[in-house]
């Protein structure tokens, strides 16, 4: 089924290098052609081609690393619609959701065809300006509208599918997929998203008034944002991390869910919930930890 396999990660982490070579042996005594990037300068043994052709040469992507790994490499799988399977090494995992433990016999699992598919939503930033070309973004988790060098708050106006929503002040915007639902919208008080809905959470970040509040609207509606004119304040746009450079009260910001869906695989028991439950240790009751002496 997958007789190329496509391997990334940060390999100057030693965290990551090690089971990345142990992966790159193992694939090969399975009789998979490894591919990597050219300029890795990790010792493995791999087909070497530009990072950029990745995609077009693959049958899989195996990212090693955190979910910032899975959101890169997910930028290189979108572009060939190929699908992607993330090891974690990193903090949380929401996206890399095999362990290193796990790694070799959940790779098994998915060379013998013993997977699932989970088709995550992604979306479509453009930012149109009057006297420049637009610019365009995907992005897996969200789309951020933040202050840029100011402490003051924006002041700006979000649309649904043309109608007005709501005249918001504070420190930003976030349009999040259910995938960046446990992302910085979750930091901003927005709810978990499961990652089949068809659906988009719009959460103010910092808002001004306490009855700004998070909404989740359906994937298909999309959103229009503008910057309202106030005195010595700047804002940008942020897709997934990656700045689409400044916004204007002039220009406008589209978000919409993309005709482009981002392919992962798991290995048998992979369990959303269960995710949940060890990244936010739920089910963890923190009163029950040691106590200092009395004395101290």
């Amino acid at each position: 089924m997958f007789k190329k396999i496509a391997i990334m990660g940060r390999h100057e982490d030693p965290r990551v290098s090690e089971p990345m070579t142990v992966l790159a042996d193992y694939l090969a005594q399975a009789g998979i052609e490894v591919l990597a990037a050219e300029d890795m300068s990790l010792a493995i043994a791999a087909t070497r081609i530009p990072e950029s052709e990745l995609a077009d040469a693959a049958d899989l992507i195996i990212a090693i690393g955190g979910d910032g790994a899975m959101l890169y490499a997910g930028q290189l799988a979108r572009r060939g619609d190929l699908p992607l399977l993330g090891i974690n090494r990193g903090r949380l995992g929401f996206l890399a959701d095999v362990t290193p433990e796990e790694m070799l016999d959940s790779v098994g699992h998915v060379l013998a065809g013993e997977f699932t598919t989970d088709k995550r939503l992604v979306l479509e930033a453009r930012l149109e300006r009057p006297d420049e070309p637009d610019t365009t973004a995907l992005a897996l988790n969200d789309v951020v509208l933040q202050r840029r060098e100011t402490g003051r708050m924006l002041d700006f106006v979000t649309r649904v599918s043309g109608r007005f929503v709501n005249t918001h002040a504070g420190d930003g915007l976030v349009i999040a997929t259910p995938t960046g639902s446990t992302a910085y919208s979750l930091s901003c008080g927005g709810p978990i998203i499961e990652p089949r809905l068809d659906a988009v959470v719009v959460v103010p970040v910092a808002p001004h008034t306490l009855s700004d509040r998070p909404i989740v609207i359906p994937a298909d509606l999309g959103i229009e944002l503008r910057l309202l004119e106030r005195e010595n304040t700047r804002a940008e746009i942020m897709a997934d991390g990656h700045s689409m450079g400044e916004i204007r009260p002039q220009d406008r910001l589209l978000v919409a869910a993309s005709e482009t869906r981002l392919t992962l695989l798991h290995p048998p028991g992979y369990d959303f919930f269960g995710i949940l439950r060890s990244k936010l240790h739920w089910g963890h009751d923190s009163r029950k930890r040691d106590l200092p002496p009395e004395d101290a």
